[in-house]
């Protein structure tokens, strides 16, 4: 079986404004790196719309009317000091949803072994009833909905390694002991969430904090003694990923020092984890990353291993 590749042209239309870091040119440069004849297989679709009732499973309803009737007709509104929404953000916003479901339907109907979704805006931030972060809804937990609400299944694994922590998947993660939600990230550094200390309702929540400027060895030991044998116990009959790649050395927004091997290494161990316990059921969906060839190559090294899965 392939690995799918789900994205939608109005993910270019969301436009946070010119000197935003979060810009569609970011969209563009992970989608050129796909253009390598390596990846000719691999096999691209169309992200459909998500119904508001997709996003209201983990968004409060008053806030998902609220975010998308906020979206200005000209200009920019900001839905917190990093969010801002343009014309096109609310279609772009429910396309990076809908994306999401439709790889887990996907996945979940044995069309693909896993699926990337290059869509914008990110959404690991964005709390139950709270725009954050550049982020309006939170596409990873709009993904582990679907998965157990259309396909009955229980026990939903998210693995973040993003440099920031993913503040809006724990909190929506943290009272349900059949959710996973296992983080490595910069600390200090923004949200500032995301301490050892914070475990969840049953030991659920599994954080991993790296100090500014570690690098490859750091991390991977952070992986291989924390996350991986965690999400090797939770036993998930499903995957996610939330695949941010600004803890590249070359990212602007903040100091750890991974390169794009890093995170195909990273990949590889957890897709092992999902062969062992759930047939390698896995999705994963763009996040951070800020220097447009950091972000392309590690784009491009991630989705490798999800092929040579």
């Amino acid at each position: 079986m392939t690995t799918l590749l789900y994205t939608h042209p109005a993910c270019f239309d969301h436009d946070p404004g010119r000197m935003h870091p979060e810009s569609p040119a970011r969209l563009k440069a992970v989608l050129s790196a796909f253009d390598a004849p390596e990846f000719k297989d691999l096999e691209r679709r169309e992200a459909p719309r998500a119904e508001r009732a997709q996003i209201a499973r983990v968004h409060d309803e008053a806030y998902v009317d609220g975010a998308l009737a906020a979206v200005p007709e000209t200009g920019h509104q900001s839905l917190d000091p990093d969010t801002i929404v343009s014309p096109g953000s609310g279609e772009a916003a429910l396309r990076a949803a809908g994306a999401l479901c439709a790889a887990v339907d996907a996945v979940m109907a044995g069309e693909a072994a896993n699926a990337f979704c290059a869509v914008r805006p990110p959404g690991h931030h964005a709390e139950p009833a709270r725009a954050m972060g550049f982020c309006l809804f939170n596409n990873i937990a709009v993904g582990a909905a679907q998965a157990r609400e259309v396909h009955g299944l229980h026990r939903i694994a998210a693995v973040d390694f993003d440099v920031h922590h993913g503040n809006g998947t724990q909190a929506m993660f943290w009272n349900d002991p059949d959710l996973f939600f296992g983080s490595t990230h910069q600390m200090p550094l923004y949200p500032g969430t995301g301490s050892t200390q914070e475990r969840g309702v049953a030991n659920n929540i599994v954080n991993a904090p790296l100090p500014p400027m570690a690098g490859s060895a750091e991390f991977r030991a952070a992986m291989r003694d924390r996350i991986l044998p965690a999400l090797t116990k939770f036993g998930p009959d499903f995957v996610l990923v939330s695949a941010g790649f600004d803890a590249h050395e070359d990212d602007p927004l903040a100091g750890l020092r991974f390169h794009e091997d890093d995170f195909a290494w990273a990949t590889t161990e957890v897709l092992h984890i999902a062969q062992h316990s759930c047939a390698g059921r896995l999705v994963s969906t763009l996040e951070g990353g800020y220097n447009l060839q950091a972000l392309a190559r590690s784009s491009a090294a991630h989705v490798r291993a999800l092929m040579a899965a």
